[in-house]
């Protein structure tokens, strides 16, 4: 008996080591895709880098996806009487998610207006899950309502913002390493750090949502950001040079600008290293509470050996806002 539970912890790691392996490789392909391949055109007076639409296209898919993962986690999660949500109100809900990365693209592009469009398109699908509890309210709840409202929120809104990174005006190849390198490294430096030294150090970071995390993991996940983001910074510094009264790295038309001395960039990465690697790990507790509160172990089984989409990509959800916030006004 426990040579087979041995084997089957065994083949789990396997699995999850040929997942996370290919995950990188297209993450990695993505980043070339972005960086490498810069090619613009001009539409309406913008630079369109196609090399960005790669990313794009994942982030519309980790919307959509997401979206039915967290709709059937809802659906196992309460008995219809307690969160009915009838066929309209998912349509809807499905439909926002599939819409609002390609509509915030375009509209990016064209007139450079992706957040209204992103924030009009919510308030109208908004109006119609109300109007289809109203009007088809023995299929529908309150309670179910409110859960495809924060659907939309969570999966489509919070996958649109990873998108403005990626079409950030200044330093967005920098604002997606940062993203991207500290997400894993804060997984890694958790996961790697409470590993270690878990049984000397035992203290359990949230017990009742997961019980495998302890307080000096989290230490190990902050770490790991920090070092991301140093990682990241490097990645830039290296491909070019530094002017004395802007800082700007460049290569192949992709660059790194700070437009103020005050404080050093790599300074400025750091910090943002730390605050990405806190928001992840509450990113990843949330969806531990909210699996709980469904009663399921994962949200899906694409990912083999990691769960769903949503297993994979919380943290940086979560991440996104900070790193949107600090490369979209702070850094840049």
């Amino acid at each position: 008996m426990e040579t087979v539970k041995n084997n089957s912890k065994h083949s789990t790691a396997i699995t999850r080591t040929v997942t996370s392996v290919v995950y990188m490789v297209v993450v990695a392909a993505l980043c070339a895709l972005k960086w490498c391949v810069p090619f613009t055109t001009t539409v309406f007076g913008t630079n369109v880098y196609w090399g960005s639409l790669g990313f794009d296209a994942v982030f519309c898919a980790i919307s959509v996806l997401g979206c039915l993962e967290f709709l059937r986690a809802v659906d196992s999660g309460a008995t219809p009487a307690e969160r009915k949500i009838s066929l309209a109100q998912r349509t809807f809900t499905i439909a926002f998610c599939a819409v609002t990365v390609p509509l915030y693209v375009i509209l990016e592009i064209t007139w450079q207006a992706g957040l209204l469009a992103m924030v009009c398109a919510f308030a109208v699908y908004f109006m119609c899950l109300a109007a289809t509890s109203v009007f088809d309210h023995e299929k529908s709840s309150v309670k179910g309502t409110i859960s495809c409202v924060f659907c939309m929120l969570y999966c489509g809104i919070l996958s649109t913002l990873l998108t403005a990174i990626n079409h950030l005006e200044k330093n967005s190849m920098s604002a997606m390493l940062v993203l991207i390198i500290c997400t894993v490294f804060t997984d890694a430096g958790a996961y790697i750090i409470g590993t270690i030294f878990k049984r000397w150090i035992p203290l359990k970071l949230a017990p009742q949502l997961s019980p495998n995390k302890t307080v000096i993991g989290a230490v190990g996940g902050v770490l790991g950001g920090i070092l991301g983001a140093i990682i990241a910074y490097y990645i830039m510094y290296l491909c070019g040079g530094m002017n004395s009264e802007i800082y700007v790295w460049r290569f192949n038309e992709v660059y790194l600008e700070f437009a103020s001395e005050r404080i050093h960039p790599l300074v400025s990465f750091i910090l943002v290293g730390l605050g990405t690697a806190v928001l992840a790990m509450i990113g990843d507790l949330f969806e531990s509470a909210i699996k709980r509160e469904c009663g399921i172990k994962d949200m899906g089984n694409l990912l083999p050996g990691h769960g769903g989409v949503l297993d994979r990509f919380d943290s940086m959800l979560y991440c996104g806002v900070l790193v949107l916030l600090a490369f979209g006004t702070i850094i840049a």
